[in-house]
């Protein structure tokens, strides 16, 4: 049976999360950046769960993936773009097999503005999972200076984002000799305020970048 396609003018755009904590920034980012867009939310927070309890991406996770992309899909998406970071090898699998439309990893399209930057990037995550992961997709000439916003996350869970976003901008101003700073989570675009006034540094959001590389994506 054939694939839904949305022809109209807007096109629809599937966003994937694995925070409960996503949605809102990437949101922001499209309606700043994008509001023609049409978007659609898809979210099982189990698959942070998961990889936390299992400290390891699985092949049933991949296949997770692979699922949800394929609903996506038949719901209509002309693009599909994954809002956590920690599942990088998921997403290209779910990209490989989708490869007749635009499917994003969530900070590939910050890893480009940030290199193009060059230099040294601090990155900041709040989910340990990510710092693992995420260096290894930088280029090789750039200097990565990882760093984990210690109760960040829990902050977030219990809705104190004063709390989270004071974090974020304390752990920030400890890097040193860094030329930019990079949240490497969806869930840290709030914080980009607190980080820049507390660095003085250019501070990339995973959203805005993906949300300007979906665009000249869809529409080329």
């Amino acid at each position: 049976m054939a694939e839904a396609r949305n022809t109209a003018h807007a096109p629809r755009i599937a966003l994937i999360h694995a925070l409960r904590h996503s949605p809102p920034p990437v949101e922001a980012a499209f309606a700043r950046l994008w509001p023609e867009a049409q978007l659609m939310n898809l979210l099982d927070d189990s698959l942070s769960a998961d990889l936390a309890r299992d400290g390891a991406l699985t092949e049933a996770m991949t296949a997770r993936f692979l699922d949800l992309a394929a609903y996506a899909r038949r719901a209509g998406a002309e693009a599909i773009l994954f809002t956590c970071s920690a599942f990088g090898p998921c997403i290209e699998a779910t990209a490989r097999a989708n490869a007749d439309i635009p499917v994003l990893k969530p900070n590939e399209a910050m890893i480009e503005e940030a290199s193009a930057i060059g230099g040294r990037i601090g990155l900041l995550a709040t989910f340990p999972a990510t710092l693992r992961s995420m260096p290894e997709e930088f280029p090789p000439q750039t200097q990565v200076e990882t760093a984990l916003i210690e109760g960040g996350l829990a902050a977030l869970d219990r809705g104190d984002f004063a709390a989270h976003d004071r974090l974020a901008a304390e752990t920030a101003a400890a890097l040193r000799g860094c030329d930019a700073i990079a949240l490497a989570q969806f869930s840290l675009a709030r914080a980009a305020p607190a980080v820049a006034q507390a660095t003085g540094l250019p501070v990339l959001t995973t959203p805005e970048s993906a949300v300007r590389k979906l665009r000249r994506l869809v529409a080329g």
